[in-house]
């Protein structure tokens, strides 16, 4: 069986595992003493996810270089092979030249400033200023994302 999962798929058939695992992990996150005075945990976890899904991850599920730099491309905010490196060191300390899940959340939850957590910040911003129908949000926004 696990060698079915390793087997590049489209990107849709990729995304329901990968989604499992991920839910696992906000799950730890959840449990974990470290983030329990953090406000709305669950929500920011549910936007992490989807976020970290959103990068096109190479097919380890992690992101990699390519990822950011598509990313960062289509933030339009393009950065040179340096600056990548640099992002995905500052995220990983070093160690992985790409960016797993939990990195990515340590990051985003921590404390220290990041070039990515800050284009995911702005990323953000850029998105709540866009004019909302009027009224109460629905529930849940994400989930009703395409």
């Amino acid at each position: 069986a696990m060698a079915a999962l390793r087997r590049p798929s489209g990107g849709g058939l990729r995304r329901a595992p990968q989604d499992g695992r991920l839910e696992e992990i906000n799950k730890e996150f959840l449990c974990d003493p470290k983030f329990s005075d953090e406000e709305d945990l669950e929500e920011k976890l549910a936007v992490f996810k989807e976020k970290y899904m959103e990068f096109d991850l190479n097919n380890q599920g992690e992101i990699d270089l390519m990822s950011v730099k598509r990313m960062m491309e289509k933030l339009g905010a393009p950065k040179t092979h340096l600056e990548l490196k640099k992002m995905i060191s500052e995220v990983t300390g070093g160690v992985s030249d790409t960016i797993s899940y939990q990195d990515f959340v340590n990051v985003m939850l921590g404390k220290r400033s990041a070039v990515l957590k800050l284009v995911m910040m702005f990323e953000g911003k850029a998105n709540e200023n866009n004019p909302k129908p009027s009224g109460p949000p629905p529930e849940r926004d994400i989930a009703s994302l395409p």
